[in-house]
């Protein structure tokens, strides 16, 4: 009996993660992407880091989760404009969510982080929105672990993410290589020297943040 019922509950949850991998299709005009991480450019931020942006995380209907303020989740509101990029992850690339002993769900695991950062303040440089994501990811245990972190995603997000569009695309870039050009014909070189710097400073914070001190960086 207990065999029996063990594998009832196993299929149940692989039911459960077929059910999240075969959900409805992405409709950008809607603002719906099931069970996606979603990105959008920040103002100034990723005009002069591209691969800097905003994150957020959607539930299985496809309505955007985001943590865009102290204490604030913002649901089905994407701040910061539309979302340009976006990555659609599987059910069974999520660990507990096929778990025969478990009973996670997608929708419950991002319940649990939106009442956590409910009851956080928000600081681009310690907790924010990539944080947010990081942790329904590690809750969910995604790719098999839990050690996602703000870097990891902002990695995953540039080197993976796919464009929604084409106008998508250049609303990604076109800034940063307009500030570029802007910035080397009225500065010169000392201009991309001063982006450069400001970049890997940027970077830096959040490679010691992530992978020397983690508590500086909270997920």
């Amino acid at each position: 009996m207990q065999q029996a019922a063990k594998r009832k509950k196993v299929s149940l949850r692989l039911a459960m993660a077929t059910e999240v991998s075969q959900l409805g299709p992405i409709d950008p005009k809607r603002a719906r992407f099931p069970c996606s991480i979603v990105w959008t450019p920040l103002p100034f931020i990723t005009w002069l880091v591209p691969f800097i942006g905003h994150l957020g995380i959607c539930r299985e209907d496809g309505v955007i989760l985001d943590f865009a303020g102290p204490y604030f989740v913002s649901v089905d509101n994407f701040a910061f404009g539309a979302v340009t990029r976006y990555i659609q992850i599987n059910g069974d690339e999520c660990y507990k969510l096929i778990d025969p002993e478990g009973d996670m769900t997608w929708d419950g695991a991002l319940r649990k982080g939106i009442q956590e950062y409910q009851n956080r303040s928000y600081n681009l440089f310690t907790c924010n929105c990539h944080s947010f994501v990081a942790n329904n990811l590690n809750r969910l245990f995604y790719n098999g672990h839990d050690k996602w972190n703000v870097v990891s995603l902002a990695t995953i997000m540039f080197l993976r993410g796919k464009f929604v569009n084409k106008q998508a695309m250049v609303k990604s870039f076109l800034p940063f290589f307009m500030v570029v050009g802007l910035g080397f014909v009225w500065g010169g070189s000392m201009f991309l020297i001063g982006l450069v710097a400001f970049a890997l400073a940027l970077t830096g914070w959040f490679l010691i943040g992530s992978y020397c001190f983690r508590n500086l960086v909270q997920l």
